[in-house]
């Protein structure tokens, strides 16, 4: 499931939205000041970022600055509320993917997030989780700047892995998924490659962080 950070010294406004992203199957983070949201933006790192205009400690203009001065790109919708001045075209400049104006419609701002993280995710061409960056034109996997070696069916289940985050999957749909039924192998191989993946992309392999077994299930990947 997507995490989507609300950035709003509003906490009616707040729960609101934290209400409708939970109905649409996200996960909201909340801040209610700029600083603790700007903090919340780079250590929890969010999906998609909605910020007030107006706010407490930092402004969300020095928000949307200062994350892409520190080179984040999480997608940023800012809110406004009617008749405030805002040079949309500076906004824009300083980092901000879009804008919406309060009050609006839910359905409106579910409309821009989705719009949105489609838009971002066709960019995204790098996937990353813990110390690992997946360059999928690339077909390379780094760890702390350097390449890790992986087979071909090893990184085609991290990527599969990677595309499915948050979720419990069976063994049979991996293999189905990853190997496809014209080479169909015994559902142990998942087991051994998952040990593989552990092995070369975990901290500590044996108390695994992203690669989880899924007692009498299979597997669940967390990033």
């Amino acid at each position: 499931m997507q995490t989507i950070l609300v950035i709003d010294d509003d906490e009616s406004l707040r729960d609101t939205i934290g209400v409708l992203l939970e109905k649409e199957n996200f996960i909201p983070l909340f801040a209610s000041d700029g600083r603790s949201g700007f903090e919340k933006a780079v250590t929890l790192k969010p999906q998609l970022v909605v910020v007030d205009l107006r706010l407490p400690e930092m402004s969300g203009a020095e928000v949307c600055k200062q994350l892409r001065a520190d080179r984040i790109r999480t997608p940023i919708i800012v809110l406004s509320a009617v008749g405030e001045e805002i040079d949309k075209v500076l906004l824009l400049e300083m980092g901000a993917d879009d804008y919406i104006v309060k009050p609006f419609g839910t359905r409106e701002l579910l409309a821009r997030i989705r719009a949105l993280l489609r838009r971002t995710s066709a960019e995204t061409k790098v996937l990353r989780f813990g110390d690992v960056e997946v360059d999928v034109d690339r077909r390379s996997t780094m760890r702390r700047g350097t390449e890790v070696k992986l087979t071909p069916a090893e990184y085609n289940l991290l990527v599969y892995f990677l595309q499915n985050p948050d979720r419990a999957l069976t063994r049979d749909v991996i293999l189905n998924s990853v190997w496809g039924y014209e080479s169909y192998p015994n559902s142990r191989t998942v087991d051994a490659h998952v040990v593989k993946l552990r092995q070369k992309l975990e901290p500590e392999p044996n108390v695994p962080k992203h690669f989880l077994t899924v007692h009498g299930i299979g597997y669940r990947f967390l990033p």
